[in-house]
Formats: C-alpha cells, structure tokens, sequence
C-alpha cells in the first residue's frame, strides 16, 4: 500500500507548528515515525505529515476498502470520493484551522498581557485543533487524572478493540475511531475494566449511551451551533465530564474558542501571575475556576483558549 504523492501548503511555523501542536495534549493519535513524519488517522485517511519553515507537506494513505471506516470518520472521504475529487487541501486547512491568522493573534495577546509576550517567544505556532468531537469526547473522558502517556495508551486500546482496522502501512496497523454506538453497548464497561481503564470504563459507556438517547452524532455537531455556555452545559450532564473536560471539548472540537479549561497547572499560572488574591486558595472550587475562566477570557477575547494553551 503506497502513499500519494507528496503535497504541500504554504505555512510559516509560526502560524503551524507540528512538533508542539499534535503533542500538547489535544489529540492522542499522532505519532512522530522514525522519518521524521507525522502519523495520524484523520477523516478515513492515514496522514504523513512535515513541515519546513515555509510549508507543510503531506501525504494521504487510502484504505483498500473504505467502507471499513466507522461512521464517525468516513463521513466525510465518503462524501468526497462520491464527487471523484477529493479536496485533501481543504481537510487539512479545515483540521488545522489555517484560515485564522495566528501571528495576528499572537501580537494581540502580546499587547494585552507581558507574560504572554516573554513566554510566547519560545511557543510559536501552537494552534488548535479542530477535532471530530466524539474521538475528542471519549479521549478526554480518558484524560480523567492521568497523564498524556497513559491516556494515549487507552485511545489505542480503544481503537483496536472498538474501531475498525483501516489499513496496514509498514506493518503498522491503523484503525478508526470507535462509533458512539459501538461504546453504548453494556458489556463495554466490564470489557474496559479488562483493559485497564478502571473508573473511566463506566463513565465511557454511559456517556455513549446517553448521547445515543440524546440523538447521537447529531446532537454533538450540534453543540457547534449553540452558545459556548449551552454547549458546556449539555455536557456536563454526561457521566465523567465536569468543567474542564467540558471545556476542553467545547474548546477543542466544538469551535468555541472562548473556552477556557482550568487544571491544576493554569490554576498555579493563574494565582502567581493573573490572580494574585487567589494566592492562598488551596484547591479549585467552582467559584475559582470560573473566577480564572473570566479573567483569560477578559484579558485575551474571543480566542482566548488559543492564548491559554500557549
């Protein structure tokens, strides 16, 4: 199984940096190969991917059988190669965001807050992405006190116990992203709990089947058309989702860039640089996190998730 040639869109690392992007901690499934490249499973596709000081390059692996793909990935190839031209420029702008000028931002933020100034020096190019949000849903319900190693680890198992296998490219096998419909069945708890999942079994499968009793893939999408607050809370009703889960889909998948999820590291950045009366709060209540969700967004505006990741 050959890849495509190789094609190529202009882009400084300021605007796009690979290295940092796809290894901060938003998505769980690219990985770097001994070549250099990014891997990753995007839209039904494998995805290679580099980058130069000028431009990002990429190639496209095709599953021999499309079909193969799950609902929640193939969507869009499917769509694509029943028109015979498929636009891979498009999908990578589109999952990357290119069309919001970064450079422009991060002079913005600059200007507003000297720490982020003395800091973004040594971040440029840290952009969001823009994932399918039932792979970011269930990935984050992972991210439950754990770190990236680990909830990488139950992503994969994930896949391959619940996706379906898409392709083999040198020997390395790749699947989709499982369905909601594959995690909302009952025995996928006590299957989970085999793998290693422990509490965050349960949370994956009831979440599943309440989004299926929701209306499913549609009622996600949906939460992109609603307000963030809306948004945040439709899923906070979801087991295993509180505030900055929440906010990290809302965030990461969901377009509301104003999202602003507060763990324990902003909660110490906050309270030494922004927040200085919080400097004897032990913990993060409610009243607290929204209390630094307000002043991120005050301070940075409408992309304030975007600053806040920096």
């Amino acid at each position: 199984m050959a890849a495509s040639p190789i094609m190529r869109i202009p882009c400084k690392v300021a605007e796009l940096s690979l290295d940092v992007s796809l290894n901060c901690g938003q998505s769980f499934r690219w990985k770097k190969r001994p070549s250099g490249e990014w891997a990753g499973v995007l839209a039904g596709y494998l995805w290679l991917m580099n980058q130069d000081e000028a431009g990002l390059n990429y190639r496209v692996v095709k599953p021999v059988v499309q079909s193969e793909a799950s609902p929640s990935e193939s969507l869009p190839a499917k769509k694509a190669e029943m028109k015979e031209c498929i636009d891979y420029e498009h999908m990578v702008k589109d999952y990357f965001q290119l069309d919001i000028d970064l450079e422009s931002l991060y002079r913005q933020w600059s200007l507003a807050d000297a720490n982020f100034d003395k800091v973004a020096k040594n971040f440029v190019g840290v952009r969001m992405l823009k994932q399918d949000p039932v792979e970011n849903l269930f990935a984050f319900i992972c991210s439950s006190n754990n770190n990236i190693q680990r909830i990488t680890g139950m992503v994969e198992k994930l896949c391959e116990t619940y996706g379906n296998h898409l392709l083999t490219y040198e020997d390395v096998a790749y699947y989709t992203f499982p369905s909601i419909e594959s995690l909302a069945e009952v025995k996928v708890e006590s299957k989970l709990r085999t793998l290693g999942f422990g509490y965050r079994a349960k949370f994956i499968q009831q979440s599943a089947a309440k989004i299926m009793k929701n209306g499913g893939r549609d009622w996600l999408l949906n939460l992109r058309t609603v307000s963030y607050l809306e948004a945040k809370s439709s899923l906070m009703t979801l087991p295993g989702i509180g505030a900055k889960v929440a906010d990290c889909i809302c965030l990461m998948s969901l377009n509301h860039s104003v999202a602003i999820p507060v763990d324990t590291h902003v909660f110490q950045i906050a309270k030494a640089n922004y927040v200085p009366h919080l400097s004897q709060t032990k913990s993060v209540t409610d009243k607290v996190y929204n209390e630094i969700s307000a002043h991120f967004q005050s301070l940075f505006g409408t992309y304030a998730g975007w600053a806040h990741s920096v």
